[in-house]
């Protein structure tokens, strides 16, 4: 059924924000589509001519505008998607501020064309400049047609701040591509030029392959939590599947697309200790709370929202995320692996389940005094096996998820043979995040050791600043630095971490306090602390060309299958690679 659209009352139109702006056709293009699918359409085609400053075509098979509400769609404060004040602070739809159709109207010339279930024939209207050019019946199936030409035709010095055709072409495709991930159950269609994509609706998988490439399919981790009103659902790519580039990030609050710092800061640490050198991660996730819960009225873009439990948003992003990639083990199964927590887990990395694996073996690592104490060289515990390989039975059950060790190439790469296929361990990468998991545990076993300052630290910072500090000083000692506020832009800073006191006390208090003003919390003492021990597990790791017996390799592998993030080093590469039986067959060109 179509929808009633109405003018807004002056009180409701003031506390609007100042309204749509129309600053490239990738904006239109956005504005038209979130349209369409607020009427409920199925599926959208999207044409453009010139990256869309000659003209933008966007169909759909919505509801549709009754004859009678045509010439209120151009309208400023025009909208069916709200009535009250009280209503902007439960916004359900994704277009609701009733300025789209008027601003574009006035930069363009627009034509709609448009016919809901119960109207015997369509209706269109054009409009150029703010002016009518006709209006008449048409003969149009079910849903919308809007078409946009010559953008900015009347305001030339607007269409000198374009970009070229090609970026233009290329704005709009990253448009519609977050929409096409925000609506997996609509079918979407994009021509530009000789540019074509289409996708279904309903097959998400081919929309991830599409949008992110087949080895994001091959790399990634689901997730699906709650907490309370909070959902926390999609997909992230393992650290290994990692971009030079923040491209591939695709958050979605309540079917919107948003950039959001409180959310960009829990992602970030959740990655934090596998993810290094610049790199961004890759992720396509959906947070869906209560409407009343989110502010989407901040920005006229809407691409930014402002959570009014920012906190409890921030903490249960990062919870799960960390969570979800510190649990990913070499070898476990999509369908076995089920956490009480509620997050379910699809690592498409070609290993099999396996039986409980064993305890982890010990190394001779200690921590005392707050700094650590690394190995030479790793002696792990003699483990009887015959001189030769064991076969490797083909049942999962009966073989360990990295298999058994049968060689060690240039004493770089350890060679095992699994139940699968070939399993290719850098052996330093690997034993370099076992190390530094196993200090981690050791630190937290042992608890924090701080060191007072012979002489305190002077700093000089913003009475903001300062008020934080002085709020936060319980939360700041336990990150271990006793601070005391000395003046209204003054703070004295009396102990540090032990591990930390040869770092510059002074930047590192001042980004505390930055983060503490911007999150709420910091992390950094405890990055920079992980970043010691990183640095401490790789100078204690198997170095390269060192000659391992297969009992040696054996433990390592046993190490890696109970051990946190195994499946990269503590600089975010790859410790391991798989190789099933079909792989290699078609390597060799092997029938089978």
């Amino acid at each position: 059924m179509s929808q009633s659209i109405h003018i807004l009352p002056p009180v409701v139109a003031n506390q609007i924000a100042a309204g749509e702006v129309v600053e490239r056709p990738a904006s239109i293009v956005k504005e038209l589509v979130e349209n369409a699918l607020d009427a409920g359409a199925r599926h959208i085609s999207v044409e453009t001519d010139q990256g869309g400053v000659r003209r933008i075509l966007v169909r759909d098979d919505g509801a549709g505008i009754d004859e009678a509400d045509l010439p209120r769609a151009f309208a400023r404060h025009a909208t069916s998607k709200i009535q009250a004040v009280e209503d902007l602070f439960v916004v359900a739809s994704l277009g609701f501020r009733g300025e789209a159709l008027a601003s574009i109207a006035s930069v363009a010339r627009v034509e709609i064309s448009s016919r809901t279930e119960r109207m015997r024939m369509g209706h269109t209207m054009a409009m150029a400049g703010g002016e009518v050019l006709f209006d008449r019946p048409v003969a149009h199936p079910r849903g919308t047609t809007v078409d946009v030409q010559e953008l900015f035709f009347n305001t030339p010095a607007r269409r000198k701040f374009l970009k070229s055709e090609r970026s233009e072409i290329l704005a709009i495709d990253t448009v519609m591509r977050r929409l096409i991930l925000a609506e997996p159950e609509v079918g979407f269609e994009l021509f530009q030029g000789a540019s074509r994509l289409q996708v279904p609706a309903g097959d998400m998988n081919a929309r991830l392959s599409r949008i992110l490439g087949s080895d994001f399919l091959a790399s990634h981790v689901t997730v699906d939590e709650r907490r309370g009103p909070l959902r926390l659902h999609g997909w992230v790519a393992l650290p290994t599947h990692s971009r030079a580039q923040a491209d591939h990030q695709f958050f979605f609050v309540n079917r919107r697309v948003v950039r959001d710092k409180v959310v960009g800061h829990a992602v970030r640490q959740a990655y934090r200790d596998v993810l290094f050198g610049g790199r961004h991660p890759v992720f396509v996730l959906y947070l869906d709370l209560p409407p009343e819960q989110v502010d989407v009225n901040v920005h006229p873009t809407k691409h930014e929202v402002r959570f009014r439990e920012a906190r409890d948003v921030h903490d249960f992003i990062f919870g799960t995320l960390n969570r979800v990639l510190r649990d990913v083990r070499p070898g476990e199964s999509p369908a076995a692996w089920v956490p009480s927590s509620g997050v379910s887990m699809a690592v498409a990395d070609g290993l099999p389940a396996a039986s409980p694996p064993s305890a982890p073996v010990q190394s001779r690592i200690s921590l005392t005094g707050g700094g650590a104490r690394v190995p030479t060289a790793w002696s792990p515990p003699r483990v009887e096996e015959p001189a030769a390989p064991v076969p490797v039975s083909r049942d999962p059950a009966a073989t360990p998820p990295m298999g058994y060790a049968i060689a060690q190439l240039h004493g770089v790469y350890l060679l095992a043979q699994n139940a699968e296929g070939l399993v290719l361990v850098d052996i330093h990468a690997a034993h370099e995040r076992v190390v530094y998991e196993r200090m981690k545990r050791q630190r937290l076993h042992d608890g924090l050791q701080t060191q007072r300052l012979l002489v305190p630290v002077q700093v000089a910072v913003s009475e903001q600043e300062a008020d934080v500090a002085e709020a936060h000083a319980g939360t700041l000692a336990d990150m271990g630095l006793v601070i005391t506020r000395s003046g209204p832009q003054r703070l004295t800073v009396r102990e540090v971490p032990l591990s930390l006191t040869g770092g510059d006390v002074l930047a590192l208090v001042r980004d505390v306090l930055a983060e503490l003003l911007a999150f709420g919390q910091s992390t950094l003492v405890e990055e920079r602390q992980l970043e010691l021990l990183a640095t401490m597990a790789c100078h204690g790791s198997v170095r390269a060309n060192r000659p391992m017996t297969l009992a040696e390799l054996n433990a390592l592998l046993r190490d890696m299958e109970v051990t946190e993030n195994a499946g990269q080093c503590n600089h975010g590469r790859p410790t391991y690679r798989t190789f099933n039986m079909d792989e290699l067959d078609r390597l060799f060109l092997r029938g089978r």
